[in-house]
């Protein structure tokens, strides 16, 4: 009864864990959605295309395949870009020193430099632009024909397959911080439950002292 000291408590403390579970689930929230919305603020070429990053801060290797797609795909000719040598390592450096905003580089070397190297460099979206590499041999070279059935032979067992995930998708770097769930828990919480449950049981044992003192007094002679 909440016009019983007792219901009072028991009513108080149910109205301030609902607080506290509110106000915990909307900060919660809202600290999600900042970070996923802060981390990646491009999802792959097509918010290139859309302008999500300036142009101007988009590196771009010049005399490479990457320029071709560039100007081919993104910029329809405009050579609107920040041009970098022809160095891989000019374009890490670019990036690392907030030159550029974003660049391109061929997925394979780039799933193993983020993952092993440089740490504070990631992917974005999937991969475009696939081209077809071949070997090239002399004319009626001896060996052509085993070059091909080895080739053919590494593939069908998965040896290629698995090449590629211990050279390029392998990782040594550590998992980013802002990757780290801030969902609500219950150890986090356990702490609010148990002030709870002090109430409820201080409810109690002060519904059981005013029943006794209730009957005690009601049961006195005169």
């Amino acid at each position: 009864d909440v016009n019983t000291a007792a219901g009072r408590l028991l009513t108080f403390g149910l109205y301030i864990l609902s607080i506290v579970l509110v106000a915990s689930y909307t900060a919660t929230l809202t600290s999600d959605l900042t970070i996923q919305k802060a981390q990646f603020p491009v999802s792959g070429v097509d918010d290139l295309k859309a302008g999500k990053i300036p142009f101007g801060r988009i590196g771009v290797r010049v005399g490479s395949a990457s320029q071709d797609f560039y100007l081919r795909e993104i910029s329809k000719g405009a050579y609107n870009f920040y041009p970098l040598p022809a160095s891989r390592q000019v374009t890490f450096d670019s990036l690392l020193s907030n030159i550029v905003d974003a660049s391109f580089i061929d997925s394979g070397v780039g799933q193993y430099v983020t993952n092993n190297i440089y740490c504070n460099l990631t992917l974005v979206g999937q991969s475009f632009d696939q081209s077809i590499f071949g070997i090239v041999t002399p004319i009626e070279w001896n060996y052509a024909q085993i070059l091909d059935v080895k080739i053919l032979a590494l593939r069908e067992s998965g040896t290629l397959y698995l090449l590629q995930q211990k050279w390029f998708q392998s990782k040594t770097c550590p998992d980013s911080l802002s990757n780290t769930s801030t969902a609500l828990d219950v150890p986090s919480m356990g702490g609010l439950f148990l002030v709870f449950g002090v109430i409820i049981a201080l409810s109690f044992l002060l519904f059981a002292w005013q029943q006794y003192i209730k009957n005690h007094v009601f049961s006195l002679p005169y």
